[in-house]
């Protein structure tokens, strides 16, 4: 058996096959059928937020959420994230302007913000870090006090709250992925979240080819619309993804006990103020005083069948793709905890013993 970096949650064949049986008789397979309208009304509820627009995937979410602002000039954002955040603002018409993180949770460095903003910025799009919440206070008064949008990657933070309050609840908007790798999925997928009632026709114009009816197109956009399949597949994962999430805690709970004091290793630990989701378990390896570099340890369990990912890795700032087109800011704390970091197996139906498993290959 491999042990892979993460493993989807499915729910039992015959609740999948009961929830999408209905298709067959309406015939309604796309378009905001009725899964997509259910499926919009628990996510609000569960996510604790005011309003939820659903995509196909998460990439097109944050894309439209981008696009429905209307934006011009540079966005303030973090090279330590995956592909799509620094993407979807490039393939917006903006410049991406890199911000350094805090070493402390990988998330954007507030205190580095301000000293980026020129009279070119219009956004800030920070990124919630493996389930790591943002400052979100912090960004929220930079924002008010420079008349920035604030929209959030929230890829990671299914189900995360903060005070209280949905994550989701935060700044302007906010995307999630339901991609299958995530806490919770659609098979493919995502939503915007937001509180601006004027964003639910902007976004309905940017999933829908920029068609605001069938005589009239406003707007230059693609198609983001999630398909009735995918919006079945989140009703039922959503009934069981607290029991998920629990599952997900025990694993976490059992590596932090074997690898936490170790020398050279910096161990993930939950937040405080936070209500978790356990989406992801880094450690960043201290080759000097480890022993051993990430990418050693990364081939010793490959070795045993065991494969975690070098996430994030490299960083967005360095694609091949950006050189030359935009200044590329000095992000020192980013490169290091991109070279040293290592996200190990975490999912739902990880047992105990392959943590220890896991833990015992890395300890040797």
């Amino acid at each position: 058996m491999k042990i892979n970096v993460t493993r989807s949650s499915m729910p039992g064949f015959e609740e999948y096959i009961k929830e999408i049986e209905p298709l067959w008789e309406s015939r309604w397979l796309t378009n905001m059928g009725e899964k997509h309208k259910e499926l919009e009304g628990k996510l609000c509820d569960y996510l604790k937020v005011e309003n939820v627009s659903l995509f196909t995937n998460g990439h097109l979410a944050l894309e439209a959420a981008i696009a429905s602002m209307g934006l011009s000039g540079e966005v303030i954002t973090t090279p330590f994230t995956f592909a799509s955040t620094t993407q979807a603002i490039v393939r917006n018409g903006l410049t991406p302007v890199f911000c350094d993180i805090n070493p402390e949770n990988y998330t954007i460095d507030v205190s580095k913000i301000e000293a980026l903003i020129t009279d070119k910025t219009c956004a800030i799009v920070p990124v919630h870090v493996y389930g790591n919440v943002c400052d979100v206070y912090g960004i929220e008064k930079i924002a008010k006090k420079y008349n920035l949008k604030v929209i959030y990657d929230a890829a990671h933070v299914f189900g995360v709250e903060f005070d209280e309050r949905g994550i989701g609840g935060f700044g302007d908007a906010s995307m999630f992925s339901f991609h299958a790798t995530k806490v919770f999925n659609t098979i493919e997928g995502g939503c915007v979240t937001y509180g601006n009632d004027d964003l639910t026709k902007k976004l309905q114009i940017q999933k829908n080819f920029g068609m605001e009816n069938a005589e009239s197109y406003p707007e230059i956009a693609g198609n983001g619309k999630m398909n009735e399949f995918q919006a079945a597949m989140g009703l039922c994962n959503l009934r069981h993804v607290a029991g998920e999430i629990g599952k997900r805690k025990a694993a976490a709970e059992q590596y932090i006990e074997r690898l936490e004091g170790i020398k050279g290793l910096t161990v993930w630990k939950p937040q405080d103020g936070v209500k978790h989701n356990y989406a992801y378990f880094p450690v960043l390896f201290d080759e000097k005083a480890f022993g051993k570099s990430r990418d050693e340890v990364a081939q010793m369990l490959g070795d045993n069948g065991i494969f975690a990912r070098k996430y994030f890795y490299p960083l967005t700032s360095s694609f091949a793709c950006y050189k030359g087109k935009f200044i590329i800011q000095s992000t020192p704390v980013a490169k290091k905890v991109a070279e040293q970091v290592l996200t190990l197996p975490l999912y739902a139906d990880l047992t105990i013993d392959e943590v220890n498993s896991i833990c015992d290959i890395i300890l040797q």
